[in-house]
């Protein structure tokens, strides 16, 4: 099973800018990720734009999904922010029915100690592998429908809806 891997930005793949204080996008950390976890899934990762996902637009959305639809693969793993994940997942499944889509990011930057960013990886890379078609979101632990999550951000975690 080849799996595609959708880089889309997020909190994930974010690094910390010392003479400034800020949070800011380089390079895509999700190759080294996969290697640091000794992953033998057959990958193959495309980096799309990196954007914090509160800059991101109906028209990026849109890039997503033709991508999804074009791509060969069944099974697709896509990075992306936290703050509008849900939005990006409900949009994708009203048209995906005959692929597996799992969307996934972090809390805390890769870059970053204490990082969620390669449980979160784990955790979505074992989901798009086992579930059946459907778009779905793999955070903290959880796999979770498009359609049945949210962020609760008083918590920073993702729960049921």
């Amino acid at each position: 099973m080849k799996i595609k891997v959708l880089i889309t930005g997020g909190t994930i793949d974010k690094a910390y800018k010392e003479l400034t204080g800020e949070l800011s996008f380089t390079e895509t950390h999700i190759v080294d990720m996969l290697n640091r976890g000794r992953s033998m899934a057959d990958t193959l990762s495309e980096v799309l734009f990196l954007k914090d996902s509160l800059e991101m637009t109906d028209s990026d959305r849109c890039f997503i999904l033709d991508k999804c639809q074009s791509c060969d693969e069944q099974n697709i793993l896509i990075t992306h922010g936290t703050d509008t994940m849900v939005e990006t997942a409900q949009f994708l499944a009203n048209s995906i029915k005959d692929k597996t889509v799992v969307l996934f990011g972090s809390m805390i930057p890769y870059s970053i100690d204490n990082s969620d960013a390669l449980f979160n990886l784990g955790v979505a890379l074992s989901a798009v592998q086992l579930k059946s078609n459907g778009v779905y979101i793999a955070m903290n632990g959880q796999v979770f429908d498009f359609d049945k999550v949210k962020k609760d951000k008083s918590l920073g975690i993702f729960v049921d809806s």
